[in-house]
């Protein structure tokens, strides 16, 4: 179960910590002026300029394109109802009257679909008689990966879209404004606004040029690497085959079949899943070029499906970024194969540079995943649990630190002489 709206329209004051005064005479020494909007959908923005200002970021992600987020509203995952309301922000140069900023702002009445976790603040809240909600988040719903969520053509858009979000959050009858998994500098440029920044830990996975799955093996520790192969020959031995299907070449009955083993998942969750087969459909019309599905099947019926999202990106040399995977049958190591052991070949084969394997999950270690530091960023309007997160996260960025490297420590590589 979901909670319900019962919070909204409660008053909660505002008083949280000023932004810093040398930020706010910089902010009043860039001449250029910008009309701010609130768009209650992503359709509300040309879909365009919006795109060219994503390909314009340092770590621009297929998540943050147009089609992604209109696919979300279009298809009601993400919307009033769903506890996920579009308030998107825009900044217009009036001097030539193009696209200067933007950022994907929700409304939220719970604190479902964000992957990182504030339900222990919202329950001291409760506790103390506080509403939590509503709360104001940038992220892309359901999606923990870092990426730009500051879309600027310039680092002075940026600061006053940072600013901007902080102010909208200050005059706002909201708790607190959350900008999740951002890139480390827009942390940076949200901290010299006054929010407060926290950490976590993905595990993702570099490629390092291998050849092939077995060049990769190769570089890893006996034991790991044993322990890979004997995982994909029980999937070999049992009879199952598999098919990556390009979203260029995906049909309808491949989409239906995911969405199957993605509802399937959550059911064995005793969970109800964010997504739809409309929206799975909508993003396989509009984005196909980004879609892979690998499909597993059993004396060709199929059985199994993960979804993986990928870029390309000249510079780097792109990624691959693991969503949702299910099965509707249960074959012992079927997991691995179908989200990661195939994921990682079209990697190696299509020279991509990185895996993210989605949220959490110590046991991708021994898979090849390294541990990596994301970010996010928060603001209280409450001066005195302001405080008290305030310390919450000192600590908890200590823990995270010596966890890292703890964890560095006990790589599945071969140890260098």
């Amino acid at each position: 179960m979901r909670p319900d709206d019962s919070t909204k329209g409660t008053t909660l004051a505002c008083t949280q910590r000023a932004v810093p005064r040398n930020t706010v005479r910089q902010l009043k020494q860039e001449r250029i002026d910008y009309r701010m909007g609130l768009l209650g959908s992503p359709a509300e923005v040309d879909a365009r300029e919006w795109n060219a200002l994503v390909a314009r970021q340092d770590q621009p992600t297929p998540f943050l394109r147009h089609e992604f987020l209109s696919a979300l509203t279009a298809t009601q995952c993400a919307t009033e109802d769903t506890g996920w309301g579009p308030r998107f922000v825009t900044l217009v140069d009036e001097n030539t009257g193009a696209l200067a900023a933007a950022a994907p702002l929700y409304v939220k009445n719970h604190s479902y679909g964000e992957y990182v976790f504030d339900w222990a603040w919202a329950d001291a809240y409760q506790r103390n008689g506080l509403p939590y909600y509503p709360k104001l988040v940038c992220a892309v719903p359901f999606t923990p990966v870092q990426g730009t969520r500051l879309l600027a053509v310039d680092d002075a858009a940026r600061r006053r879209l940072a600013a901007t979000l902080v102010a909208l959050a200050e005059q706002s009858d909201v708790s607190s404004l959350h900008v999740l998994f951002p890139t480390e500098q827009e942390a940076d440029a949200l901290a010299q606004m006054g929010m407060m920044r926290r950490q976590g830990i993905q595990f993702h996975w570099l490629n390092d040029g291998y050849r092939h799955f077995d060049d990769f093996l190769s570089t890893l520790e006996q034991k790991k690497r044993k322990n890979i192969r004997a995982e994909r020959r029980k999937v070999r031995d049992a009879g199952i085959t598999f098919r990556r299907v390009r979203g260029e070449d995906a049909t309808d009955a491949d989409w239906r079949l995911f969405n199957k083993c993605y509802r399937q998942t959550y059911r064995e969750h005793f969970s109800s899943p964010y997504l739809n087969l409309d929206f799975f459909r909508t993003i396989g019309r509009s984005m196909p070029e980004n879609l892979l599905l690998v499909i597993a099947e059993y004396e060709g019926r199929p059985i199994a499906s993960s979804l993986l999202v990928y870029q390309r990106d000249a510079k780097t040399g792109g990624t691959l970024y693991g969503r949702y995977w299910g099965a509707l049958e249960h074959v012992p190591c079927l997991h691995f194969e179908t989200a990661y052991y195939q994921p990682l070949e079209f990697c190696i084969e299509e020279k991509l540079a990185v895996f993210e394997g989605g949220a959490q999950g110590e046991h991708k270690m021994a898979r090849g995943f390294l541990p990596t530091v994301t970010h996010s960023a928060h603001w209280l309007a409450h001066p005195a649990f302001a405080d008290a997160v305030a310390r919450f996260l000192d600590n908890e960025a200590n823990l995270i630190h010596a966890h890292v490297d703890e964890l560095r420590e006990h790589d599945p590589f071969k140890k260098r002489a």
